[in-house]
């Protein structure tokens, strides 16, 4: 068997056929694949990984075992969504940078499409009865999307005490002390390298993984634009693009780029400034938008298509989309050898330490506010009624594992249906 390399800076898996097809047809390869991928991606992260890994390593043997797993354990230590990382890092290996670039718009782009015609769809019909009645009864159920989502973190975060006090404090710091949440991430690193990297060491050739001079500018970029309450008068948004193509593009450059922990860590990131700061949406607004991104394909980060449509319409989508992915993009094809390298290091394991359980803490920070929006009803045989959606969605999670898209359709059903019943 020949040990030819593959496109990328990687060995070429030992079942990978001799003569490697022409780049032409590894792209086309490429490209049915990860369409069908994005068109089908439900269940999550770890779902979507398990469906590239059928593909890539078991069906098609455009990879080993060992590039796999070197792969996952890569994405897992970079800021952003894991799975459309390891797209992009399949891509590369198959074909190069074309097949990573390749890879990764389209693993996005069907699951993008689906979210600008439901955010369409979403604030076309805003304020009619019916939909308000079907957003009634998803809303508990997103709530208990993101307390599942907390447990299952937890589980993995939360390995003694020590870190168990850093979820805390995250949680403390962030909901009674205001806290800027980059500031705690980057308290979090500083934290994880005290405590559990190594005792004395150089720190010397690590580098520093993220860009915090330009988030700090876009911090302030986006906190110059004003707040207030957008209504949006166009599909395409060209009247309103001009305006916020740069709040939107620094915004989700600054989001994409640090997320750790999973998609649904974007919630405190996007809730403390995209409703809080920059009021861009309500809190119903955030919430309708995190359950249409749980019934639709792909990663869970597409809510920024949600909300840069409701800024500026399909242009403004188009353009949060490509800010919040482009840090994945960037750290596969310009850092992977480096992280490769680095990612056993003892330092860096060290920071990533305290980071994860931070992320715990700062999405169960976020959830207390969207709670009681979703909970908390004008009367109180309507809580009650919703609390009873959110409790029922939480034990089909936990207990009989149902898939979120099904819960949301069902908590729209019921939210419906109790909707007609209380007025």
């Amino acid at each position: 068997m020949s040990s030819e390399s593959a496109p990328g800076q990687f060995p070429r898996p030992e079942n990978a056929p001799d003569n490697l097809p022409s780049l032409s047809t590894r792209l086309k390869e490429i490209a049915v694949v990860f369409l069908r991928l994005g068109s089908l991606g439900f269940g999550g992260p770890q779902a979507h990984i398990a469906m590239q890994h059928d593909e890539a390593v078991i069906r098609r043997g455009w990879m080993s075992q060992e590039q796999f797993t070197e792969g996952v354990g890569l994405c897992e230590m970079l800021p952003g969504p894991a799975s459309t990382q390891m797209g992009i890092y399949v891509g590369y290996v198959r074909a190069g940078w074309l097949g990573a670039v390749l890879a990764g718009i389209c693993f996005i782009a069907p699951a993008f499409v689906i979210e600008v015609i439901f955010s369409w769809l979403y604030f076309r019909f805003q304020g009619v009865p019916q939909l308000e009645g079907m957003f009634f009864g998803v809303a508990p159920v997103v709530i208990a999307i993101i307390l599942a989502f907390c447990w299952k973190l937890g589980r993995k975060a939360v390995k003694d005490w020590s870190r168990g006090l850093i979820a805390v404090a995250a949680f403390a710091l962030l909901l009674i002390g205001g806290v800027n949440i980059l500031l705690l991430f980057g308290l979090a690193a500083l934290v994880g390298l005290l405590l559990y990297g190594p005792k004395k060491g150089p720190l010397s050739g690590i580098p520093i993984l993220l860009p915090w001079p330009v988030l700090t500018l876009a911090q302030t970029v986006v906190a110059t634009v004003p707040p207030e309450t957008l209504i949006l008068s166009s599909f395409w948004g060209l009247e309103r693009i001009g305006a916020y193509f740069w709040p939107l593009t620094l915004f989700f450059l600054k989001v994409g780029g640090t997320i750790f922990g999973g998609g649904l860590v974007i919630i405190p990131f996007i809730a403390d400034e995209v409703v809080d700061q920059l009021g861009w949406l309500t809190p119903t607004e955030f919430l309708d938008g995190v359950a249409i991104g749980q019934f639709t394909p792909g990663p869970v980060v597409l809510t920024a298509a949600f909300i840069g449509y409701k800024v500026a319409g399909v242009l403004g989508a188009l353009t949060a989309t490509v800010a919040i992915f482009a840090p994945s993009f960037a750290f596969i094809l310009l850092a992977a050898p480096v992280l490769l390298r680095i990612r056993h290091n003892a330092w860096v394991k060290g920071s990533l330490q305290a980071i994860t359980p931070t992320a715990l803490g700062a999405v169960a920070a976020a959830t207390v506010p969207l709670a009681q929006n979703a909970l908390l009803q004008q009367t109180t045989p309507a809580s009650l009624v919703a609390l009873g959606i959110g409790v029922a969605a939480f034990i089909a999670l936990m207990r009989f594992r149902q898939p979120t898209w099904l819960l949301v359709l069902m908590g729209g059903g019921a939210g419906l249906l109790a909707r007609g019943l209380l007025a």
